[in-house]
């Protein structure tokens, strides 16, 4: 059994006490304005993953305009950091984790009816994220 089912792990025991059936991420505050704040919820996310958890991001606000192609790949956390928030997010997105994007955001930002990234798993808001934020077997965060 793997970590994120609850078990010991070697040296003292594991990361989860109780099994989970998922995180959902909101990204709200992330705005590719501010792309410093942009790695730490893929890197979350890719670590859930790898901790054979089912992962779902939810693209609030202004963190929608990550999905259109191009932006993501155009922004780094830093000037030291090589690697881009595109990157860093296929990183996740190939893990497994889903993407999901709010249609009152995209309407809210002018982008509706503009093609997405094809990473985009489809369209997720307020109902589906609240859904699992209420459910108990699923953990929830919000950037």
């Amino acid at each position: 059994m793997t970590a994120a089912s609850g078990t010991a792990g070697s040296g003292g025991g594991g990361f989860v006490a109780e099994p989970v059936d998922g995180v959902a991420l909101l990204l709200w505050a992330a705005d590719p304005e501010r792309p410093q704040t942009l790695a730490t919820p893929f890197f979350h996310a890719a670590a859930a993953a790898a901790l054979e958890v089912p992962v779902e991001v939810y693209f609030a606000a202004r963190s929608v305009h990550l999905l259109l192609p191009g932006v993501a790949d155009g922004l780094r956390a830093s000037d030291r950091v090589q690697r881009s928030i595109g990157e860093t997010m296929r990183s996740a997105h190939e893990m497994g984790v889903r993407f999901f994007v709010c249609s009152d955001a995209l309407h809210a930002q002018g982008l509706q009816g503009r093609p997405l990234i094809p990473e985009c798993s489809g369209h997720g808001g307020s109902l589906q994220f609240m859904a699992r934020a209420i459910d108990r077997r699923w953990r929830t965060l919000v950037y």
